[in-house]
């Protein structure tokens, strides 16, 4: 479902002459692609989910967020901005990102859930978020608070 979407947005992207939308979504398209690839010669399964993909695009988001900070370190705002836009035209794909008292509130159901008690039951817990929450929870952000949660 994903994937179509963004085969029909770059054919629109392709009409309207968008050359910023057009080359972010083959750069998607693209990572979908490799990821397929990758898939195919370790015998998994070969068509990528639409949770694989929100997953791609938000390791995109996370990439491009660290070369925006970079760039602004080196004074290269004109890179920056291009950055950022591919982050916005993204970001539109991908479903809300939830605020930090609601990762704060999820954290502590899991955590009462699992019935974790301390720092070893890290792992189990954020399991459960990433399966969850998969591309609607910034999982750094998620993993300093169920941390703090447990200790």
């Amino acid at each position: 479902m994903v994937r179509q979407r963004l085969n029909e947005d770059l054919k629109m992207a392709m009409r309207e002459r968008d050359a910023r939308r057009m080359g972010t979504l083959r750069l998607i398209l693209a990572a979908v692609k490799e990821q397929e690839i990758s898939a195919r010669g370790s015998g998994d399964e070969a068509e990528v989910t639409d949770d694989q993909i929100l997953l791609i695009m938000a390791k995109m988001v996370k990439q491009r967020r660290e070369s925006v900070r970079m760039y602004e370190e080196g004074a290269r705002v004109d890179l920056a901005e291009q950055e950022l836009a591919e982050i916005a035209v993204i970001e539109d794909y991908l479903p809300k990102q939830l605020s930090a008292e609601e990762v704060a509130e999820i954290a502590a159901k899991v955590k009462q859930e699992l019935g974790a008690t301390g720092l070893k039951d890290m792992g189990r817990c954020m399991g459960v978020l990433k399966d969850r929450y998969a591309g609607r929870v910034d999982m750094g952000r998620a993993s300093q608070t169920m941390k703090n949660l447990l200790t």
